[in-house]
């Protein structure tokens, strides 16, 4: 899945758009409706807009920085998005636009030329593919963080460089491990993944985030759990025969969970999403 940029709802771009709105009409010695709605949404330093809009601003303002000082900012930034109220920020953005719908004519709004608009698309895709609970395409997310280390770093970046710190997220997982979560992540994501299950999109992402090993096996042990009580009741409604007899074998490896001991390995991944599929075909028969 890939993030589209959204003009609408990215709370920097509209704060800058604002403030452009208020010099033309200052300029124009008109009225400004957009005085009052800048302060209206941004002058409260607990709202969630706000709040967000201090994270762009953070970025936007980061100049001259190191490569890897950029890096470890951009990933606190990711992280305290997450922290944002979204259920406020989505009413809040919706508010706003109605408010600049009912003063301006938005297609002329939005087409005022913004200096870092690649910079603030950048962002907005990042923070939303933050907080997504599907699986991202791992090469947006690397094009625009290269969008975002060129910005505040004034330096070109390869990209491969990018993708290699990218996985250096995952150094806590064993060698196979991560030699698979790079797979996942870079190799033909939307020819391979494209056609997943939700809840086998949903392993893969976990698979990528969770670098602690206790809180991946944790996470394991309840997907073959669950897994376990879905075949069961599948069990429990297929007729007698060799499919419910293969079925009853395929639950006795389920009900195996991982040991404190046992290492994370690609086996254990495969295995839950060849679960996932078995179980989806078993509900499609019943």
């Amino acid at each position: 899945m890939k993030i589209k940029h959204s003009k609408y709802k990215n709370t920097g771009l509209l704060y800058e758009l604002l403030v452009k709105q208020i010099t033309s009409d200052l300029v124009a010695r008109r009225n400004s409706p957009a005085v009052d709605i800048l302060r209206k949404y941004f002058g409260n330093k607990e709202s969630a807009l706000t709040q967000e809009f201090g994270l762009y601003k953070t970025i936007q303002e980061a100049r001259g920085m190191s490569t890897i000082k950029a890096d470890n900012l951009i990933s606190a930034a990711l992280r305290a998005s997450k922290r944002v109220n979204l259920a406020e920020l989505k009413s809040q953005k919706y508010k706003i636009i109605s408010e600049i719908r009912d003063n301006y004519d938005l297609e002329s709004f939005f087409s005022v030329p913004v200096a870092d608009y690649k910079t603030l698309a950048a962002v907005y895709c990042l923070f939303e593919a933050e907080r997504s609970n599907d699986l991202i395409d791992p090469q947006s997310i690397v094009t625009n963080k290269v969008t975002l280390l060129e910005h505040m770093t004034s330096r070109f970046q390869d990209e491969k460089e990018v993708k290699d710190a990218l996985i250096e997220e995952f150094s806590n997982y064993d060698k196979d491990l991560r030699l698979l979560t790079f797979k996942v992540l870079l190799e033909k994501f939307n020819n391979k993944y494209a056609d997943l299950l939700p809840e086998q999109k949903n392993v893969l992402k976990q698979f990528i985030t969770l670098g602690h090993s206790k809180k991946l096996k944790e996470f394991i042990n309840e997907e073959f759990s669950k897994l376990s009580q879905e075949l069961k009741t599948c069990i429990d409604k297929f007729p007698q025969g060799i499919e419910k007899i293969k079925l009853q074998e395929a639950a006795k490896i389920i009900n195996t969970p991982i040991a404190t001991s046992e290492k994370v390995s690609d086996s254990h991944l495969v295995n839950i999403l060849q679960f996932y599929e078995l179980i989806n075909e078993c509900k499609k028969v019943l």
